[in-house]
């Protein structure tokens, strides 16, 4: 598995001090697992700035007469009518409407760019190519030429000013050139709005040979740097599922409770008929959920779920939350319907539980959790 661009770098750097870097294993490419105190990069996604490499992210630039009607025909939500420079979040299925993969799409005007995990480009560009016929249609993945920063929490457009990149008044999945000041020197900086639950969040499309000196010049203006072991805490909190986790190909677009990736206005694509009798039947057997258990209590993901007595569904996420309590364990997963309901007491792997709205409220968490231990 390749390294990303900017880790690369990291690790030369660390090595000539002498030290080394620790490293993960994410969503397709190895990555920094920390830079520090994991609590205070956690801290930082919520509370401050967090900066991070997101260069396991890659796109895919869809070119040609044809490309809107083409890739409207092939994923679940509605590009043909996406204005320009705006971003949508869309599945990509197969004939039985199963999930294939994930991605975000753009309008970039002259192109469509479709960004997802570097896990998942070589299938999506086998079933892309696989469905260009008499097309007009070109692909090329840009992820050797540009990588990708990003940043989170509700300082992070304070400190993209500071750091000299100038945005304003963005909306979600908004995506804009911006006026770059700052001593990064670089040609083109693309800044996309975030669309994460738990807080503001930003990613900035840049050339490779540009990457770090940006990041540099954030970190100097405040941002805290930060790894993938937090950015995979926060993932689970804010219930956002993971291609190849959490959503597996043989799940189905309603159970992954992701309604923001289905348009049912848009005219046929691969997998619509399935997608469309979900619908009609008013739902499905499983649903995608999020479970807080109690304290102290280790399991991995595969755990199964039992709900009144009888099995229920199984976990496929788990993260640790720090409270007042001691480590909590906030898990996603698949549960039946029926037992699907915020409150409703479940076990998982021998230990009690609950199911819980998504994202977290971690802070109404931690104040829940002091309450109870003044109470002992």
């Amino acid at each position: 598995m390749s390294a990303t661009f900017l880790f690369d770098r990291f690790e030369a750097e660390a090595q000539k001090q002498g030290r080394s870097m620790p490293s993960l294993e994410y969503r397709g490419a190895a990555t920094a697992a920390r830079f520090g105190d994991p609590e205070e990069e956690f801290e930082a996604l919520l509370h401050g700035c967090a900066v991070y490499d997101l260069g396991y992210r890659s796109r895919i630039r869809v070119t040609g007469e044809d490309r809107v009607r083409w890739l409207n025909g092939m994923v679940t939500n509605n590009i043909r009518d996406l204005a320009v420079q705006r971003g949508v979040y869309a599945f990509l299925l197969n004939p039985q409407g199963r999930i294939l993969g994930d991605m975000y799409v753009f309008n970039a005007g002259d192109a469509l760019i479709a960004e997802t995990d570097r896990s998942q480009v070589e299938k999506i560009l086998a079933t892309f190519d696989h469905f260009i016929i008499m097309d007009d249609v070109e692909l090329k993945d840009t992820g050797d030429e540009q990588t990708t920063i990003g940043m989170m929490g509700p300082k992070s457009h304070e400190i993209l000013q500071t750091a000299g990149i100038h945005i304003s008044g963005m909306q979600p999945l908004q995506r804009v050139t911006a006026s770059c000041s700052c001593d990064c020197g670089c040609v083109e900086c693309s800044v996309i709005r975030g669309d994460n639950p738990l807080g503001e969040s930003y990613e900035i499309w840049l050339d490779a040979k540009d990457a770090v000196a940006t990041w540099r010049a954030l970190a100097s203006a405040g941002a805290t740097p930060v790894g993938a072991e937090a950015l995979e805490r926060q993932r689970i909190l804010a219930g956002m599922p993971l291609y190849g986790v959490d959503i597996r190909e043989r799940d189905l677009p309603q159970e992954t409770e992701q309604a923001r990736a289905l348009n049912f206005n848009k005219g046929c694509y691969v997998g619509q008929e399935i997608v469309e009798r979900i619908r009609s039947r008013g739902s499905v057997h499983r649903t995608f959920a999020g479970f807080l258990l109690e304290p102290e209590v280790a399991m991995q993901a595969g755990a199964k779920i039992s709900a009144e007595g009888k099995e229920a569904g199984e976990v496929t996420s788990i993260a640790l939350l720090n409270t007042p309590l001691g480590e909590r364990r906030i898990a996603l997963g698949y549960i039946r319907r029926e037992a699907g309901t915020a409150g409703q007491e479940v076990q998982i792997g021998g230990a009690k539980g609950s199911v819980v709205r998504l994202p977290l409220d971690v802070s109404a968490l931690k104040r829940q959790d002091e309450a109870l231990l003044h109470r002992v």
